[in-house]
């Protein structure tokens, strides 16, 4: 195993909810696969963990074959909790015991931790959420404040990530929770082709975290548009012409466009546009480049034309996105 791949442990309890464990799991195979392909080691490696040796899922199916929770773990690991059917908020059972002092001796502040639904309950029992701003299915946010007081757990999101601590809402957030995680470790191509490979819509609403510009107009299922965009997040500096692009999607110029538009619901050039400002925040945020340096890396011609594009999408000019950065981590 490469020193760059993440050790990821599902912790597994009697009535783990299906889809928690499944569709997660899943999202880091595809991710691990589109590594292959592309020559390198594996993002991921998933272990599979539990203080009972059989369990059952909430689908009746029983599994087994996992390791017991292990004495030590890597620096680098990563955690999710999964819910569970039934009494998800009963740790009474010895098992459950054991995983809740499991939990409480073995997580650590470089450990990410990722709560799926109502697995929120068990992470906030055991300390996790201690304050930090969490989320869980709708129907536990009450019980959560109760076994988590110190946690601020917000409702009405999808998904919540406060440091390298994580929590969805139910069922198939944790799908989302999960796409968001792997762009942030594999980048957002990867993200954005495992969400078309797995033909996953990306869900988001006004008070659910904002979408990432690299992943989206990417709820759709046309091949040729793809491409184009495909090629466009991988080298967004690159002087893109609608000619290239065309011969990318196998079209003429004038249906790509029309294609384009159909298909995502912004043209072309705006979705250029709003990838190339996507890596000039990067670039202002995680370097010491100049302005004109960042606006070459990011595909300007200049500076000038840099903020004029930037502020079609922000209110800010892109120098105070450098200055609130640095105010935020405290530089």
């Amino acid at each position: 195993m490469s020193d760059q791949t993440i050790p990821v442990y599902f912790v597994l309890r009697d009535g783990t909810f299906a889809t928690d464990l499944v569709g997660p799991a899943e999202i880091f195979r595809y991710a691990n696969r589109f590594a292959e392909e592309g020559g390198r080691a594996p993002y991921f490696r998933v272990h599979y963990i539990s203080a009972e040796s059989h369990i059952n899922t909430s689908i009746g199916l029983g599994l087994t074959g996992f390791s017991p929770l292990p004495d030590a773990l890597p620096d680098n690991a990563m955690l999710i909790i999964v819910a569970c059917i039934g009494s998800d908020d009963d740790f009474s059972s010895d098992a459950a015991r054991a995983t809740v002092a499991w939990l409480q001796r073995m997580v650590k502040p470089s450990y990410r931790v990722l709560s799926i639904c109502s697995g929120a309950q068990l992470a906030g029992y055991a300390g996790l959420l201690d304050g930090k701003q969490c989320t869980t299915h709708h129907a536990h946010c009450d019980r959560l404040r109760q076994l988590a007081p110190r946690a601020h757990v917000l409702e009405n999101r999808i998904f919540v990530e406060d440091g390298l601590t994580f929590s969805s809402a139910g069922a198939t957030a944790g799908i989302d929770l999960t796409l968001h995680v792997v762009a942030q470790i594999a980048g957002y191509a990867c993200s954005a082709a495992i969400a078309r490979h797995m033909v996953i819509y990306m869900r988001r609403t006004g008070s659910d975290p904002q979408l990432s510009p690299w992943l989206a107009y990417r709820n759709h299922l046309h091949p040729a548009i793809h491409r184009v965009q495909d090629a466009i997040v991988a080298d967004p500096s690159n002087d893109w012409s609608n000619a290239q692009l065309a011969e990318i999607a196998c079209t003429s110029e004038r249906h790509l466009t029309r294609l384009f538009r159909e298909h995502t619901g912004t043209g072309v050039v705006e979705y250029l546009h709003r990838i190339r400002i996507a890596l000039a925040r990067d670039l202002l945020t995680q370097s010491q480049l100049d302005m004109e340096r960042v606006a070459e890396r990011a595909g300007f011609h200049s500076s000038r034309q840099l903020r004029r594009v930037w502020k079609k999408f922000e209110d800010a000019p892109p120098s105070l996105s450098r200055a609130d950065h640095r105010t935020a981590i405290g530089q």
